[in-house]
């Protein structure tokens, strides 16, 4: 009877057990890798590395040299060359681009962009402070991965973009990564690690890219070697000439006045869509806005007209429209008011806090321009470049608006015939502070993504803009902001605003 008893316990106890071990929390499964890959202290001691080896195509044999180096936070760039046909990728902080003997050098733009800017940040950061960048873990149970147990972490960054994590149940070692490239998924299997460093490295992989596998076998890892930030950038391998920059930016302040005149003659829909990274890692709408946007006399009048994918009651619908007439009238005592004041001021110009309407072109004055190449984006010819913060661009005597602008960094394309911005990505590299920080700061990170499309072959209007942001408000609260604007139904038309009517909401 003893023995029977005793023999319970035991079982019970490995029921236990084994029920512990495979219910283990994402973040200790994350710890345990870290001190599996010698420790965080070690492996945030790695500010930049670089590795070297042979790759090989698995479906022919194809050999050729691999090359892969990078410098945290966000600069990468892969090399590698199977019998005359290279890839190459990179990554400058900026902007991200991909070569190849197929399709040529060309900026990534959309989700290939985004997917590939957090793959570039996950291989550099790992997943350290996945607390500070706003990152989400979830844990997605246990599988039997090529003969061994492994745990699977998913972490998902900011924007939404999930990497599929999985660690050696037993080591605790990183095995695979599943990452999002645009409409596919990167695979990447590691094995045979040494340390280097004090951190251990996998110097076998195998990698499936755009549906090919390939074995890379490393024969050099080295770490803080100090790398050049050229080395990132854009190739320069066209020799067509470019058009002036300088010249081009002052054509682009030029017809941005010109687009604000026949912006007035348009009305559109508006559509704000918040979203929120859950605790389970999965981006979701909480809320929707849709506005009804027309211009009177040179100023924006927004009109509220669904919410919730809902349109407004017939109550609510008349509160809403009581308040933009009481905004039309407010807008006729302000003119009326400059007027009598005899203040020469262009009604048409959206005011920020000195009266001057905010021009991209100007904002860019806060900037360095690198890099700029021709490129193709929606069949039009168009000139991109990045831009990065100017180290000696006078900060303290600049307006508030240029002081924001003049942190951020990222990349443009703007069409060479028409001079107007088709699209820009950018990013905050360093915290904003309003009101000296005591008011709020915006947190460095920060993301913002402008989408515009061709209208009626006379002008370049917003389609799409992605913001994605952390503020810290009254030193205390923090606020995560991560929207979706879309702007779509525009239309033509003569009336002001008074007389405009509202229809069938257009969901786009």
């Amino acid at each position: 009877m003893k023995n029977k008893l005793y023999l319970l316990v035991i079982f019970g106890l490995f029921i236990l057990f084994s029920g512990n071990l495979s219910a283990q929390t994402p973040g200790k499964i994350l710890k345990n890798a870290e001190k599996a890959l010698g420790g965080a202290k070690a492996l945030k001691a790695v500010n930049s590395w670089k590795k070297s080896g042979l790759i090989t195509r698995i479906k022919d044999g194809s050999e050729g040299e691999f090359h892969a180096q990078g410098i945290l936070p966000n600069y990468y760039h892969s090399l590698y060359d199977l019998n005359g046909f290279e890839i190459e990728t990179g990554a400058n902080g900026k902007s991200g681009w991909r070569r190849d003997s197929r399709e040529g050098l060309r900026t990534l733009v959309g989700d290939a962009s985004r997917d590939f800017q957090a793959e570039v940040e996950f291989k550099n950061l790992r997943w350290l402070d996945y607390k500070k960048q706003k990152a989400k873990i979830t844990s997605g149970g246990q599988t039997n991965l090529n003969g061994k147990l492994a745990n699977i972490v998913t972490f998902t960054n900011a924007q939404g973009v999930p990497i599929k994590l999985f660690f050696d149940a037993q080591t605790s070692l990183l095995l695979r990564e599943e990452i999002s490239a645009a409409d596919a998924v990167k695979t990447f299997d590691y094995s045979d690690y040494r340390p280097i460093n004090g951190v251990k490295e996998p110097f076998l992989m195998t990698a499936i890219i755009d549906g090919e596998t390939y074995k890379i076998q490393l024969d050099q890892v080295i770490h803080n070697e100090k790398l050049a930030a050229e080395k990132f950038d854009f190739p320069r391998i066209s020799g067509e000439a470019l058009p002036d920059i300088p010249k081009l930016l002052a054509d682009l302040q030029a017809n941005e006045e010109k687009v604000e005149e026949i912006l007035e003659n348009y009305s559109f829909k508006q559509k704000t869509i918040k979203r929120e990274l859950g605790k389970d890692g999965i981006l979701r709408e909480t809320e929707t806005e849709t506005y009804l946007l027309t211009f009177y006399k040179g100023n924006r009048i927004r009109r509220l007209i669904e919410q919730n994918g809902k349109p407004l009651s017939a109550a609510e619908q008349e509160k809403e429209d009581r308040e933009v007439q009481n905004r039309v009238k407010d807008i006729e005592k302000k003119l009326a008011k400059q007027e009598a004041k005899a203040l020469e001021q262009n009604s048409k110009d959206v005011p920020d806090e000195d009266g001057r309407r905010i021009s991209i072109a100007e904002v860019l004055r806060a900037s360095n321009l690198i890099n700029p190449r021709r490129e193709r984006l929606k069949g039009r010819d168009v000139i991109v470049f990045d831009f990065e913060p100017n180290p000696n661009f006078d900060f303290k005597n600049a307006k508030s608006f240029l002081k924001f602008f003049g942190k951020t960094g990222g990349v443009m394309w703007i069409d060479e015939k028409d001079k107007q911005v088709a699209r820009l990505e950018a990013e905050l590299f360093d915290s904003y502070k309003i009101g000296g920080g005591l008011l709020a700061k915006l947190r460095k990170g920060a993301s913002f993504t402008l989408e515009q499309d061709r209208i009626n072959d006379e002008i370049w209007l917003p389609t799409v803009a992605d913001i994605n942001l952390s503020v810290r408000v009254l030193l205390v609260k923090g606020i995560s902001v991560n929207q979706v604007i879309k702007s779509f139904d525009y239309n033509k038309f003569n009336a002001e605003v008074q007389d405009s009517k509202i229809g069938d909401v257009q969901k786009p």
